[in-house]
C-alpha cells in the first residue's frame, strides 16, 4: 500500500465506509483508539439521532389534559377512545400529572415499557432554545449551552478525559484492541465525537474488500523525490498543515486494519433470529414506508455479537440517525391523524427498538447495551394550518435497554403554552447516563465533560452540577422482575380454603385478552372463569366451586405479560 497515493485519491474515499449496504464512519483517532483499548467496562451507548425535530406531544399524548391536547390541535390529535386506532395508555400507576398514552403505532414501546426496558424523560431541552436545526444538533453534539461553540464533543471529551495518552499510530491497533470506539452511520462527521484539536474521519468503501482494493491499486503521487511518502519538508511537521497531514497518514494503515476486523467481524456473527420491521403496514408518504432504522440495528447487533460476544467489536459508541422529523406540513393524513409520515416514524422506532432488543437478547447481549435518543428540540403545542407542527423547543427523551431505569421522568407539559417548556436540561440526562451506564466519576462529568454553563447556577434555568435522575441503573438487578410486578399480578384468591364461591383478584398495565382458568394439580383445565379483554386495572372476578370436589386445584392467569399460577384448596 502507498502512502502518497492515499494522499492524492483522498477525496474519492471521502465518502462513507459500508457494510452489508449501511455506510459507517470509523472514529479512527488515536484517543478513541486508546481509550477503548484500557476501558473498564464492556457497556455500549448507542446514540439514536431523530433528525428534524420530534413532535412530542403525538407521541406522547396527555391524559388528564387531552380536552386541551384536542383543543390545540384538533387537526392533527391523536384519539383517546371511540377508534380502532387510539392512544395507547402507558401506565395507569403513575401520578395523574405524569400520565400519558403512546401513538397507536408505538406498540412495541407499550411492550418494552410494561418489561422494564424503556424510561421516558420528558420536557428535555436547554435554555432559551431557538429551534435552529443546525444550531441545536450542534448544542445537544458539544454538550454546551446555548452561547457555547466548542469545537470538541461530550463523548470526545468523556473518553479523551479517561484515559492518559498513548503513542499513536504506531501501536494501534493491536492484539488487545482491533477495533475504532466509535462507529457513526452515515455520511456525516458529527461534532459530538470532536476532541479539541483533533478531526474525526471516515473511509468510505462499498465494502473492506472493495476499499483494500481501491487503496492498493492507486496511483503514486508525483512528489519530485522531496519526500517517498508525498510529503511535505520535515520542517513543516509541527505546522497545522504537517500534523494533519501525518494524522492522515496513519489513519491510512489503521483503515485498512479496521476496514478487515470489521468486515470479518460481521461475517462471522450468525444471522439475526429476530423479526425485524421492513415497511410502515399503513398509509404514509412514499418516503416514510421503509423502516431506515432495521438495518443500522441489524448491523450494530451483528458486529457486538462478532460469533459469541467475546469475539465481537468492543466499539463503545455508535451513533444511528432516523430523519424525517421536520413536520411543517403533512404530519398526518387529513382524513385520518393517527397515519402519516410522523405516525410511521413513531411505528419505525417503536418496531426496531423492540426487534433490536428481541436480537441483544437472543444473542446474550442485551446487558450489555444502552440506547438514548435524541432531536435537536420539540415542536409547538398547537398545530398549523397545514397538519402539521412548527419548531418549538422541549421534547420527550426515550432510553432503552435492560439497563434502563423504568419509568417516566417529568411531567406532562403545560398545554396552555405555546412551547413545551424545559423540566430539564438536556446534559442532566446525558450526566446520569454517563454516570449510571458507563460507570463515570461524578467530578469528571462536572469537571471536563460538561464544564462550562454547567457548573453554576440554579438548577431549573438549566444549569448547575450533576443532579441525580433515575434514568439508568449501574447493576442490572431484579428491579425489573419488581417493575413488572406491580403493575401485572394475580393476587391470592379468598377464601382459601373455599367451599362454595372464591373470588379471584388480578391487576393488568394494558388493555388484553384476559383467560383466567381452574386446573387440576396436574394441570389439566377443569372450569374457565374468565375469557374476555380488559383494560387496564384492577379487577375481582368470582368463581363458582361448589360442585367440585374436596382438594388441591390450580387457578392460572394469562393476561398479556402476565402469566401465574397459584393454588387453591377446596374443602366439604
Amino acid at each position: 500500500m502507498k502512502r502518497r497515493s492515499f494522499i492524492q485519491k483522498l477525496s474519492l474515499a471521502a465518502i462513507p465506509f459500508s457494510i452489508g449496504g449501511i455506510p459507517i464512519k470509523l472514529m479512527g483517532e488515536n484517543s478513541l483508539t486508546r481509550m477503548a483499548e484500557q476501558s473498564t467496562n464492556d457497556r455500549v451507548l448507542i446514540i439514536m439521532q431523530m433528525h428534524g425535530g420530534n413532535d412530542g406531544l403525538n407521541a406522547l399524548i396527555p391524559v388528564q389534559d387531552y380536552d386541551l391536547y384536542y383543543k390545540r390541535r384538533a387537526n392533527i390529535a391523536i384519539p383517546a377512545k371511540n377508534s380502532l386506532r387510539k392512544m395507547i395508555p402507558l401506565d395507569s400507576t403513575l401520578p395523574i400529572e405524569s400520565q400519558i398514552g403512546l401513538h397507536p403505532d408505538m406498540v412495541g414501546m407499550k411492550d418494552l415499557y410494561d418489561r422494564g426496558r424503556m424510561n421516558i424523560i420528558q420536557g428535555v431541552s436547554y435554555k432559551n432554545n431557538n429551534g435552529s436545526h443546525f444550531r441545536g444538533r450542534d448544542i445537544s453534539f458539544m454538550g454546551g449551552s446555548f452561547d457555547d461553540y466548542f469545537s470538541s464533543g461530550w463523548v470526545g471529551r468523556f473518553l479523551e478525559g479517561e484515559f492518559a495518552p498513548k503513542h499513536y499510530p504506531a501501536d494501534f491497533p493491536n492484539v488487545e484492541m482491533k477495533d475504532p470506539l466509535a462507529i457513526e452511520m452515515g455520511s456525516d462527521v458529527s461534532l459530538i465525537f470532536h476532541q479539541e484539536g483533533n478531526i474525526p474521519t471516515s473511509i468510505s468503501i462499498n465494502d473492506p474488500e472493495s476499499f483494500a482494493a481501491l487503496v492498493d491499486g492507486l496511483q503514486g503521487f508525483k512528489d519530485s523525490g522531496i519526500d517517498p511518502r508525498g510529503k511535505p519538508p520535515v520542517a513543516l511537521n509541527d505546522s497545522p498543515y504537517g500534523k494533519e497531514l501525518n494524522w492522515i497518514l496513519g489513519l491510512e494503515e489503521k483503515s485498512e486494519d479496521y476496514a478487515d476486523r470489521l468486515y470479518q467481524v460481521y461475517k462471522a456473527a450468525p444471522e439475526t433470529k429476530a423479526t425485524y420491521p421492513e415497511k410502515y403496514p399503513f398509509n404514509a408518504p412514499q418516503g416514510s414506508l421503509t423502516n431506515g432504522l432495521t438495518p443500522q440495528l441489524k448491523l450494530i447487533a451483528k458486529l457486538l455479537d462478532g460469533g459469541g460476544a467475546s469475539q465481537g467489536v468492543k466499539t463503545k459508541v455508535f451513533l444511528v440517525k432516523i430523519g424525517g422529523f421536520d413536520t411543517h406540513a403533512d404530519q398526518v393524513e387529513s382524513y385520518d391523524a393517527t397515519m402519516g409520515g410522523h405516525a410511521a416514524l413513531m411505528y419505525h422506532i417503536s418496531s426496531a427498538m423492540k426487534a433490536f432488543q428481541d436480537d441483544l437478547r437472543l444473542r446474550g447481549l442485551e446487558d450489555r447495551v444502552l440506547t438514548v435518543t435524541t432531536s435537536e428540540f420539540g415542536r409547538r403545542v398547537h398545530s398549523n394550518g397545514s397538519y402539521g407542527t412548527d419548531h418549538g423547543t422541549g421534547g420527550p427523551v426515550f432510553v432503552f435497554g435492560k439497563g434502563a431505569h423504568p419509568g417516566v421522568i417529568g411531567k406532562v407539559p403545560d398545554m396552555t403554552k405555546d412551547n413545551v417548556e424545559m423540566q430539564y436540561d438536556y446534559r442532566q440526562v446525558y450526566a446520569n447516563i454517563l454516570k449510571d451506564w458507563m460507570l463515570v466519576d461524578e467530578t469528571k462529568i462536572n469537571n471536563d465533560i460538561f464544564f462550562k454553563n454547567f457548573l453554576s447556577g440554579p438548577k431549573e434555568e438549566g444549569t448547575g452540577n450533576y443532579e441525580p435522575l433515575p434514568i439508568a441503573d449501574q447493576i442490572i438487578s431484579g428491579v425489573k422482575d419488581h417493575f413488572l410486578s406491580e403493575r401485572f399480578t394475580l393476587n391470592d384468591c379468598y377464601p382459601n380454603p373455599a367451599k362454595n364461591t372464591v373470588t379471584f383478584g388480578f391487576k393488568i398495565n394494558s388493555t388484553v385478552q384476559v383467560e383466567l382458568n381452574l386446573l387440576s394439580v396436574q394441570g389439566k383445565q377443569i372450569k374457565n372463569i374468565l375469557n374476555e379483554q380488559k383494560d387496564a386495572g384492577e379487577y375481582s372476578v368470582k368463581g363458582d366451586v361448589s360442585e367440585l370436589p374436596s382438594g388441591t386445584y390450580l387457578y392460572h392467569i394469562k393476561a398479556g405479560l402476565l402469566n401465574e399460577t397459584k393454588k387453591l384448596i377446596v374443602t366439604r
